[in-house]
């Protein structure tokens, strides 16, 4: 099996890096039957709802978890329910701060490959926070608000900022849905980097105004991911869910 390494500094980000990671390449990774997603903040599972037919078109089983939003632990410990029930090697895919998920959880044993999608992807016990703090700030930001410790967008952040390329009746409607997330979630880290060992796929949205593009491109390049770069918002797997199947497949082994 043809073998990759990824190594050395990312100097123009601002960040050293001294291991070297060696994963198979995307090309050899092996066959997966199963696709397992997850959802990241000011959404649910019903967000991968246009990607999804793409898969089990070409006959994977498929199935979204509903995180919970709660604490990095309790959405670990659901990903992993799920990941437990599959049949055999699992592609695991996650979207925004699920990334954090798939991070943490890809150490499972059926995880052949992971996927991220506009998605966090910190290192074992990195600061994610001081690490996006390299780049500039995304305008999603501003549009978070608390009522005590529960956060969401904002409807005019959610349609301005998350899904600008859906039509409005679209974004509108999933922004009645959007999962509330506790503060507490978003200042956890990572125990695991499953990247560090797994083959990793990364599509990057490059009109992205909640992960900066920028970053994006610093988080793939540092696992060595396969990576596709989309003209799309942060929410690519809904404007653009075509692409972002496509390289889940090619995790799968199935491209």
């Amino acid at each position: 099996m043809a073998r990759r390494a990824f190594t050395g500094s990312l100097l123009a980000a601002g960040v050293a890096l001294s291991a070297t990671k060696v994963i198979a390449a995307p090309g050899d990774v092996p066959k997966a039957n199963n696709v397992v997603l997850v959802h990241g903040l000011f959404a649910d599972g019903s967000s991968w709802l246009e990607v999804i037919p793409h898969l089990q078109a070409r006959g994977l089983h498929v199935v979204s978890v509903q995180n919970p939003l709660t604490s990095l632990a309790e959405a670990v410990a659901a990903c992993t329910r799920v990941l437990d029930r599959q049949d055999g090697p699992t592609v695991l895919a996650g979207h925004s701060f699920s990334g954090m998920i798939v991070t943490e959880a890809g150490i499972h044993p059926k995880v052949s490959a992971l996927t991220y999608v506009a998605a966090r992807a910190p290192d074992a016990n990195e600061d994610y926070t001081a690490l996006a703090g390299r780049y500039p700030k995304p305008p999603a930001s501003a549009g978070i608000v608390f009522d005590g410790d529960e956060g969401r967008l904002t409807e005019e952040a959610f349609l301005r900022d998350f899904a600008p390329d859906l039509p409005q009746p679209k974004a509108r409607a999933l922004y009645a849905a959007q999962w509330p997330f506790k503060r507490s979630l978003t200042e956890a880290r990572t125990t695991n980097a499953a990247w560090r060992s797994k083959p990793s796929f990364y599509a990057i949205s490059t009109q992205d105004r909640v992960i900066d593009p920028d970053l994006q491109r610093f988080m793939a390049n540092r696992m060595g991911a396969k990576t596709v770069e989309l003209a799309a918002s942060h929410v690519s797997l809904l404007s653009r869910p075509r692409e972002v199947a496509d390289l889940i497949l090619e995790a799968a082994g199935q491209p």
